[in-house]
């Protein structure tokens, strides 16, 4: 017997209202660094499922505070120079490394311009291209500056967006929340000056997929596309069940219901996993990576 195609209701939807449905290829972008069971920086990069891999997080910056490195169980606060040779590993690649600052946990925040102006100069001397004698992660210069800001408080990053943009060249992304604006990256994000924004659809109802149904994370995807002044954006997801409270999409959903409303968008750039310990447990993206 010959086996019947099956669609997803968004997709037949598309097709009967004869949207053409247009497939995109994207990336994979993962978040590295909180769990001391995930492997190794190179391992994530050896992998070949990634296109850029988020170092998380530096959760201690701004109001007069000493910036603080939390890389959980890969190494000791002040002491992760190690990690220099797994980021020139990653580069040889061709896999984007980036500096994730902010996070759920930790303290953090903006005061003024001046604080906005001396953590970009921190982070531009000790992570990117700029020299200091105290480099957390050693010699290697990374890529870019992740803002992952959950704290509510959107005072200033705008301007510490602008002050690193003036520096040299980088890639600068955001992982804002689902609900537009997000209430902590919405002035930053209006500024254009980043490259790749992975929306987390996840411990967000409101926007998130649910019991077959894409339509709200689809309704926002649209509102951020064509909102944001962004380079690409990118469906962030769980890896997991366990790696997020609300929003786990499995992989057969994701390929059938998801990416069918996304990827005909020209601003589609792939998929965020949060996190590569949850994608090693799950074999997430080497199940989708095809289909991305």
């Amino acid at each position: 017997m010959a086996a019947k195609l099956k669609f997803s209701p968004l997709l037949a939807l598309l097709l009967l209202t004869g949207i053409a449905v247009t497939s995109r290829a994207g990336n994979i972008a993962v978040y590295w660094g909180q769990n001391g069971d995930e492997g190794t920086l190179a391992d994530a990069c050896n992998s070949g499922l990634y296109a850029y891999v988020m170092v998380s997080f530096l959760n201690t910056f701004g109001n007069g505070q000493t910036p603080a490195l939390n890389l959980a169980g890969h190494c000791n606060p002040g002491d992760c120079t190690g990690q220099s040779s797994d980021i020139q590993t990653c580069q040889s690649q061709g896999v984007k490394v980036i500096l994730s600052i902010g996070g759920s946990a930790g303290s953090y925040g903006l005061s003024s311009t001046q604080d906005a102006q001396d953590v970009a100069d921190y982070l531009w001397n000790n992570f990117l291209g700029g020299s200091s004698s105290s480099r957390p992660l050693g010699d290697a210069v990374l890529d870019g500056v992740d803002f992952d800001i959950e704290n509510g408080n959107s005072a200033q990053y705008d301007e510490l967006a602008m002050f690193l943009s003036q520096k040299g060249p980088m890639i600068l992304t955001a992982a804002p929340q689902c609900p537009y604006p997000d209430a902590s990256l919405g002035p930053a994000l209006q500024t254009g000056l980043f490259a790749n924004v992975w929306v987390q659809f996840y411990n967000n109802p409101s926007c998130q997929y649910a019991n077959g149904d894409a339509s709200n994370l689809v309704n926002a995807w649209n509102t951020w596309a064509s909102s944001v002044n962004a380079g690409s954006f990118y469906v962030g997801l769980p890896a997991a069940e366990a790696a997020a409270g609300s929003g786990y999409v499995s992989p057969g959903d994701l390929t059938s219901a998801v990416l069918p409303g996304v990827q005909g968008n020209a601003k589609y750039g792939g998929i965020m996993m949060w996190n590569r310990y949850y994608d090693v447990q799950n074999s997430y993206s080497s199940q989708v990576k095809g289909s991305v």
